[in-house]
């Protein structure tokens, strides 16, 4: 879903206001950076972007925001591949569990927000599921169709 910075801007103004703790300029750049992307972003992504947008936001900070945005339910963490961790922004607070999608050619990883990470369903009643992590590995749509012409 592509939003206009317009609703970039709201949407961090509400998820924000909506969490515990106060608003900082560096959590409002970082969510903004984050909805603005087309796919999820890891540490050294979001610190370009920074950059290009004249934002100053040291590595620490930038860790910690990213790990406050995480246990709000305002961005989810994505193990990627290459051990090393990529970010994206929840919208919407009661989005599902989805899947993610790795494409090996050009190395981006988006959010499939329609496949959702089904629960194991024979998972022993012993057993308490708190998250499901799906990573689907292949050929992006553009760079399938770069491959096929």
């Amino acid at each position: 879903m592509t939003m206009t910075p317009e609703e970039i801007n709201r949407t961090v103004s509400q998820l924000l206001d909506q969490a515990p703790g106060r608003s900082t300029r560096a959590r409002e750049s970082v969510l903004n950076i984050l909805l603005s992307a087309p796919t999820a972003l890891n540490h050294h992504n979001i610190e370009e972007v920074a950059k290009q947008r004249d934002l100053s936001i040291d590595r620490v900070t930038l860790y910690r925001t990213l790990d406050w945005l995480v246990e709000q339910g305002v961005a989810h963490r994505i193990a990627s591949v290459n051990r090393s961790w990529y970010f994206s922004a929840v919208a919407q607070p009661d989005m599902e569990p989805h899947a993610h999608f790795h494409c090996k050619k050009c190395q981006q990883i988006y959010c499939l927000e329609d496949v959702q990470a089904a629960p194991m369903h024979n998972l022993p009643k012993e057993y308490q599921l708190e998250e499901a992590d799906l990573c689907l590995q292949g050929q992006c749509v553009t760079c399938n169709r770069d491959a096929n012409g």
